[in-house]
């Protein structure tokens, strides 16, 4: 195994409890996998509160759940994380008949919320149904998508679908990422949205921001694809993954709360070797799961 990509991140949001309590179910903290290895990390609330994580055996996912009286809320979470790619020519992955998918990725094969891939059916098959099968046709998908959808913040809502997202061709990193599950699917490839966050995304696109990203089981494996083309593929580092954001959003909120400010920060920093790998693109096919 190659050397990990060593990342280091920090998580801090603010809230407003305006009345009575707060429930929350977040997604802030990475995933502990076999490629994904969190090294260090510390969690804190202020004011002081009981956090529970419950852990998705799965995936490795770590959902952090409180409960918060009216008040100031903060919460701050930091992360050094080793980050294992699996690298493979584009040429070696194929798509997988459907009698040999697991019976643990059946699902991400079916329409779900956000991800109608039954409405898409007859575009997608007509684009990209004749094209050759493998890892090169799901790229072609990722492209697709991202020449056709413009990246547009403010541009969709928490209920904007991957049908809406075809018509009217804008959205954020989650609106591309629904798309493309969706257009898979379409094509009988098991799909999944993945949430994390990147290094050395475009400073154009504003302050770091947690990021919504795409896997397709391919050749045994979860091949990572970033529809929107803000990441840095290499620098991607995982918090939880499922059938679309209902799944998986970084934060689900339960009572009267003002969001007041988040801030992020992801920095590279010398890995266990004592030497820097800063993340960067490759023309191989990347991923960083097999569950």
């Amino acid at each position: 195994m190659s050397p990990p990509t060593r990342l280091q991140i920090e998580i801090a949001l603010e809230y407003q409890v305006r009345s009575g309590e707060a429930d929350f179910v977040l997604n802030v903290q990475p995933a502990r996998t076999a490629q994904q290895q969190v090294v260090q990390e510390l969690l804190t609330s202020t004011p002081l509160l009981s956090l529970r994580e419950d852990v998705e055996a799965a995936t490795g996912a770590r959902r952090l759940r409180l409960r918060a009286g009216a008040g100031p809320l903060g919460l701050r979470a930091t992360a050094t994380v080793d980050i294992h790619h699996h690298l493979a020519a584009p040429a070696d992955v194929p798509e997988m008949r459907l009698a040999d998918i697991p019976g643990p990725v059946l699902p991400f094969l079916y329409p779900s919320r956000y991800c109608e891939s039954d409405k898409l059916n007859a575009f997608a098959m007509g684009r990209f149904g004749a094209l050759p099968l493998g890892h090169g046709r799901v790229q072609a998908i990722c492209d697709w998508v991202r020449r056709h959808v413009q990246f547009t913040s403010g541009a969709s809502a928490g209920t904007t679908s991957a049908a809406d997202t075809f018509v009217q061709r804008r959205g954020v990193c989650r609106d591309f990422a629904h798309l493309m599950i969706a257009l898979c699917r379409a094509l009988n490839i098991p799909a999944r949205f993945a949430t994390g966050m990147d290094y050395g995304a475009d400073p154009s696109l504003g302050p770091p921001d947690f990021h919504a990203y795409v896997e397709a089981w391919l050749g045994g494996r979860w091949y990572l694809f970033d529809p929107s083309g803000t990441a840095t593929p290499l620098g991607l580092m995982r918090f939880a993954s499922g059938r679309d954001a209902a799944d998986c959003a970084w934060a689900t909120i339960f009572g009267d709360v003002l969001p007041l400010n988040q801030q992020l920060r992801v920095v590279a920093v010398p890995g266990p070797d004592g030497l820097l790998r800063l993340p960067g693109t490759t023309a191989l096919a990347i991923s960083t799961a097999v569950d």
